[in-house]
């Protein structure tokens, strides 16, 4: 069987930049609508189907957040521990739990850890202050 050679393209190259932009976790939708006022012409099953390529080969993060796929260009270090806020999709990288404990709760229900990935949900300052003020969102995604 022919091995498949991934191909390096115009659009790949530009979806991936355009992600690099991206500091916190962004839709395939958002990311086409930031790409398209920027001129870009590539087409939103184009973006689809790169940013789950990058997921797949393990250079962009993915999370579900409100039943939406997020996406976010990976740290160099292989683990990926955030705090996401729920309401704006600010993300912050944070320090992982002990591997020992990981470990320990792994073991405990039987599994073996292979690897890991660890999201916390909730509402970061700026949104929980606006929505103990009673206002709109502060950067809605």
């Amino acid at each position: 069987m022919a091995e498949h050679i991934e191909r390096q393209t115009k659009q790949k190259d530009a979806i991936h930049a355009a992600l690099a932009d991206c500091d916190e976790f962004i839709s395939a939708q958002d990311l086409h609508r930031r790409m398209q006022d920027e001129g870009s012409k590539i087409g939103l099953a184009t973006v689809y189907r790169q940013l789950n390529a990058l997921a797949d080969a393990g250079a962009a993060d993915t999370i579900r957040l409100d039943g939406q796929q997020l996406f976010r260009l990976c740290g160099d270090d292989g683990h990926h521990h955030h705090l996401v806020c729920r309401n704006c999709g600010k993300t912050v990288e944070i320090d992982p739990p002990s591997e020992t404990w990981l470990r320990k709760v792994a073991e405990g229900h039987g599994f073996t850890v292979e690897s890991h990935t660890l999201e916390v949900f909730g509402l970061c300052a700026d949104c929980r202050k606006a929505e103990e003020d009673g206002k709109a969102e502060p950067d809605a995604r």
